[in-house]
């Protein structure tokens, strides 16, 4: 084992990894300062300001933010810290049973009137295996809720496998070019209201969405990591192959 090799923290309690055992998402209070947030949004900001902007943080021309910004991780090392913050690493541990990797990260900025995604479930989008993805959803604003455009969680929807995704049916609601679940009644989904630095862990089964940004003023800016246990590998998608150690 290398010398400077530190052993991760175990932040979960029995009861909270049995919660998220049971209901597919944990909701983890505080994980992350206001002062590492603020800060990590003011480099986010930096970036996109600069002349000429990056290529990898550049999105439609007539935008100066798009929705989200993808995978930050791959080439930004302050983006890589908090992809590695100590809390999100042990926690993982703890519900992979061993160390993991992250292969995906996205910063959303979702300004006022930013639409949200229909419900889906992660593993659509990116398979792995073993099947061991857990994603990392950190709240960047003082108040993410459902006027801002919040996450929907339904409760325990990751024992079901995987279900067919169809076309997005309400595009003014959500962005068109994603797929949406189907053969579930989505309308058990329920919001998960989130303050600075909160954590929001879930599985890759589990069926989330979002939804419009309503607020007049008042974005929903996030960072969500997707991580797989570090002896697991994704599936079909070259973009994503490359494993980032949190250690």
């Amino acid at each position: 084992m290398n010398a400077t090799f530190t052993p991760p923290l175990t932040p979960l309690t029995e009861e909270q990894i049995a919660f998220f055992r049971e209901q597919g998402y944990f909701l983890f209070r505080k994980g992350m300062t206001e002062d590492l947030i603020d800060a990590f949004n003011g480099h986010i900001y930096d970036i996109r300001n600069q002349e000429p902007m990056p290529d990898w943080a550049t999105c439609e021309p007539d935008k100066k933010y798009s929705l989200r910004l993808f995978n930050p991780h791959k080439h930004d090392s302050f983006s890589r810290q908090l992809m590695k913050h100590a809390i999100v690493r042990g926690a993982l541990a703890q519900l992979m049973g061993m160390e993991a990797v992250c292969v995906q990260s996205m910063y959303f900025y979702k300004e006022p009137g930013a639409p949200g995604q229909a419900a889906h479930q992660d593993y659509y989008y990116i398979k792995n295996d073993p099947m061991t993805m857990i994603a990392a959803w950190t709240a960047m604003e003082d108040v993410v809720d459902e006027e801002n455009g919040c996450l929907w969680v339904m409760p325990g929807t990751h024992k079901l496998g995987l279900l067919p995704h169809g076309a997005v049916k309400n595009i003014e609601e959500h962005e068109h070019w994603t797929d949406e679940t189907e053969g579930v009644d989505t309308s058990r989904q329920i919001p998960v209201p989130m303050e600075k630095g909160d954590i929001l862990f879930f599985s890759e089964l589990l069926i989330h969405s979002s939804n419009k940004n309503r607020s007049r003023d008042r974005w929903r800016r996030s960072y969500v990591c997707h991580y797989i246990r570090e002896d697991s590998n994704v599936l079909h998608r070259e973009d994503l192959r490359q494993k980032y150690p949190l250690y």
